[in-house]
């Protein structure tokens, strides 16, 4: 059988993302990155021989069935677009689009193209999540009415050399990050668990400054709490990339019947609970345990990034382009838009005092004809475009001068 030939763009998340294929029987063909430190990591870690372009059109070339999107947060899109033009399969690490005009672009190229797009979430396979679903699926927890969701991740305000790792200079994405936008950790695995996607969205701000003795983060805003409305009438609560409390996620759903929930302080144990007039036969009323894999990659499943899920992330992306299919929900390209634009739409109620936005259904044409020029965003582009709305739900915050011109000097050094 033939290689799939896989092209990486983006070689600092996307080579870790690499190892996975090469473990899966593909070929990697070609990199694509403008960084030449980024571009040595590649050459260490992959091999020498692996040709390593700066130019993306360049990059295409090099017959490809599959290209990895790993460059910046905010910039899939226009890649993915270019791909979807050459038939080119794609798996877009998240988010798939980063304003509302791009979600249109995405999904018109999309429809006219021969390609597989999923997108490249990794947590709804972390193993307390993949049991969640099966409970969720063997239908024991009743109507699923309820689900939380949070991804937390603070660091240290004085931590300066973390910050010249993930922010390298001022106008970097991560500066400019509104809380509800790096959503997908959180949000993905409750859609994957219940099979419900949001029509509806408002969002709260939670704010408490800090100074940061070396930063250029332009958003002092520690958390977003997103609450959806979903199609199947139960309701979602979750953060984005949230920074209180302790570094963790977790996550719990509720329905007519019982909850499940992994357990905050644990590695992957969940705790399963039903009433006790509803307790299924073989069952207790309180379960906690820890879940098996039951998976016959098991091991190569632990030696992976992210709980294992990078690894079968990248499995099903391989089974989709070889069985010629979609990806299941949240995966498909659908579903990424969906989860794109709760995370535009909860920012833009952030800065309007909570109020509800609907969320636009992707799959009618009126809907795209009124988003095709919605091109509203808090980001800087590696093209020229500039942030049209602010990032913070304090507007008018912004880095001293002392802390840019140290933040500049650390970049220096």
């Amino acid at each position: 059988m033939k290689k799939i030939r896989i092209g990486i763009f983006g070689s600092g998340r996307g080579v870790d993302i690499a190892h996975n294929f090469k473990l899966l029987g593909c070929e990697i063909a070609a990199v694509c990155e403008s960084d030449a430190k980024r571009a040595n990591k590649a050459f260490e870690e992959l091999g020498k021989d692996i040709p390593v372009f700066k130019d993306f059109d360049e990059f295409l070339e090099q017959d490809l069935d599959a290209v990895v999107l790993a460059n910046f947060f905010h910039e899939h899109a226009p890649y993915a677009v270019k791909c979807f033009k050459k038939n080119i399969h794609v798996l877009s690490e998240c988010i798939s689009n980063s304003t509302l005009a791009e979600g249109v672009d995405l999904i018109r190229a999309y429809e006219k193209s021969d390609s597989v797009y999923m997108l490249a979430e990794n947590y709804p396979q972390m193993i307390f999540n993949r049991e969640m679903k099966r409970i969720c699926d063997g239908g024991t927890l009743g109507k699923i009415l309820y689900a939380y969701g949070e991804y937390n991740h603070p660091f240290s305000p004085d931590c300066k050399e973390l910050s010249k790792t993930i922010s390298p200079f001022p106008k970097h994405w991560r500066n400019y990050l509104p809380r509800t936008y790096y959503l997908t950790h959180s949000l993905a695995p409750l859609m994957w668990s219940t099979g419900a996607t949001p029509v509806r969205v408002s969002a709260t701000p939670v704010y408490g400054y800090v100074k940061e003795t070396c930063s250029a983060r332009q958003v002092m805003d520690k958390a977003a709490i997103i609450t959806t409305l979903n199609d199947d009438a139960s309701v979602f609560s979750f953060t984005g990339c949230a920074a209180f409390g302790g570094h963790g996620n977790s996550y719990r759903i509720c329905g007519t019947d019982g909850q499940i929930e992994n357990i905050r302080g644990t590695a992957d144990d969940i705790m399963l609970r039903y009433n006790d007039w509803s307790v299924p036969e073989g069952m207790e009323e309180i379960n906690h345990y820890t879940p098996k894999w039951n998976d016959k990659d098991e091991e190569l499943i632990k030696s992976s990034g992210h709980g294992g899920g990078d690894f079968i992330v990248s499995r099903m992306f391989l089974d989709c382009i070889r069985d010629k299919k979609e990806p299941e929900m949240p995966y498909d390209i659908y579903s990424a838009i969906t989860m794109s634009a709760v995370a535009i739409l909860a920012h833009r109620s952030v800065l309007n005092g909570g109020i509800p936005y609907e969320i636009p259904d992707y799959k009618n044409e009126e809907t795209r004809k009124e988003l095709e020029k919605d091109t509203d965003t808090p980001f800087f582009y590696t093209d020229g475009r500039e942030p049209t709305i602010p990032c913070c739900s304090n507007t008018d915050y912004k880095v001293s001068d002392e802390q840019m011109e140290e933040y500049l000097r650390l970049m220096e050094e």
